[in-house]
């Protein structure tokens, strides 16, 4: 369930309602209050700069408010800081499915390289057997090769192909020049 309330601008103008969220707790999306405070301001002195009253305010800095961006960027300008200060970095990387995702393409890499390379019947069927349950949780990963096992790795100290190749002093010239 949603709840909101419009919010001027000072310009005349209403922001739509910003949207609480009832029940779990969501996490962090901003922080404008603890800015606020950083920088010794006031409950009251924002809201007047803001040109709120002070339960809109107390909306805006809750943690888990969906604030619209032009609300952040109106406390931004009103705290002089960068809108990287107000916003929340998320230090969990790469989200839940994302992460689960990237983890069984992986696996299914491994898999296939498994079933290529092994000499042993046993160990290949094995592996077609893996392969097949991935393929059971998540049917995109029928599209996916194993790993490329073309050549061997380099050390840091060599230099690939690339590095070894001559380029001509004619691909350097500026051809508005001549």
């Amino acid at each position: 369930m949603s709840i909101g309330h419009c919010v001027p601008t000072g310009l005349g103008q209403t922001v739509p309602p910003i949207p609480t969220t009832v029940g779990p707790v969501a996490q962090p999306l901003h922080r404008l209050a603890a800015v606020r405070r950083l920088q010794g301001i006031s409950r009251g002195t924002m809201a007047r700069r803001l040109n709120i009253d002070l339960r809109q305010l107390a909306e805006q800095e809750r943690e888990t408010a969906d604030v619209p961006l032009s609300v952040v960027y109106q406390w931004q300008k009103t705290l002089e800081v960068p809108i990287s200060e107000l916003l929340v970095e998320t230090d969990d990387g790469l989200s839940l499915p994302v992460l689960r995702r990237s983890q069984l393409l992986r696996l299914m890499k491994t898999v296939l390289a498994v079933a290529e390379h092994a000499k042993q019947p046993s160990i290949r069927r094995m592996a077609q057997t893996m392969a097949e349950q991935l393929i059971e949780i998540m049917p995109e990963l029928a599209e996916v090769s194993p790993w490329h096992a073309v050549g061997k790795r380099r050390r840091l100290s060599e230099l690939g192909v690339a590095a070894e190749r001559q380029l001509s002093d004619e691909i350097f010239v500026n051809r508005e020049d001549e």
